[in-house]
């Protein structure tokens, strides 16, 4: 490591202001990706804005038909949260299957949300369940954060506070595992709305980062069950590919872990 500040932020508009007094800041949430890169020279900040205790960016409440997670809640703090699986039961699943029992320990949904690693768990979970992602100064629909590969709409120095999920009438999450790297090299969200609209959210496959999987979307909005995805198939040109797994391979695994999700509707497990 080099020499860098440490800055410990009690409160967002601090924290915001120690990021914009800096020449080069970075906020450390978990710290999961940010460390590792900036051990590896990948990334050079002079100071790391640390957001864990800032108490405004904590909680979880329900109301209505929303369930809302403060951005620095852990995974194990969501995964075993009561509210959590009494409005999302596969949220809590989904959670708690990442990584290991460590990282859920250190890591957060808005370090997640925020770096939008192409194999990430959550954005799947945030497409599906039309999220909304709220900072220090806005609100963004789910739909529109997600950009590109560890790219999201959040501005220089803007700060991931909460997200706000809306709780569907049934869902369920499916992944299929790297056997080495442990990260999903497919997984899918999928949940039926109680409006009778249904979403599907994919990661770990796309070449641009997680997406909404249309087609299968409104094959199930007609008959929701596995049936309905018989003889759709995703582009192989929208798939990633490396040593691991081909673009066809990736393609036909979406359809698989689709499958699977609504085998696993309501389920407080996820399938892995």
């Amino acid at each position: 490591m080099y020499p860098l500040s440490y800055r410990r932020a009690s409160s967002v508009d601090e924290a915001r202001r120690l990021f914009q007094e800096a020449s080069d800041a970075a906020y450390l949430a978990g710290g999961h990706t940010l460390l590792p890169t900036m051990k590896q020279r990948l990334a050079v900040h002079d100071v790391l804005v640390d957001l864990t205790r800032i108490e405004a960016m904590r909680g979880i409440s329900v109301s209505g038909d929303t369930l809302t997670i403060g951005g620095g809640m852990t995974h194990a703090e969501v995964s075993e949260s009561s509210e959590v699986k009494g409005a999302i039961s596969s949220l809590a699943a989904m959670v708690g299957s990442i990584g290991d029992a460590q990282v859920r320990h250190r890591g957060t949904i808005g370090g997640s949300i925020a770096n939008n690693d192409p194999a990430a768990d959550y954005p799947s979970a945030a497409l599906a369940l039309a999220a909304t992602i709220k900072t220090d100064s806005r609100e963004i629909a789910a739909d529109d954060f997600f950009t590109a590969l560890y790219e999201t709409a959040l501005e220089e120095g803007e700060i991931v506070t909460g997200v706000s999920f809306r709780i569907p009438e049934t869902a369920g999450y499916a992944k299929f595992r790297n056997p080495a790297s442990r990260y999903p090299m497919a997984g899918v969200f999928v949940a039926k709305h109680k409006d009778g609209s249904v979403r599907v959210g994919v990661t770990g496959a796309g070449m641009e980062g997680a997406f909404r999987w249309h087609e299968a979307e409104e094959a199930l909005a007609g008959n929701f069950s596995g049936e309905a995805l018989a003889g759709i198939s995703l582009d192989p040109g929208m798939m990633m590919g490396d040593i691991h797994g081909s673009p066809e391979y990736r393609a036909n695994l979406v359809a698989v872990m689709a499958g699977r999700a609504l085998a696993n509707l309501g389920s407080a497990e996820a399938i892995i």
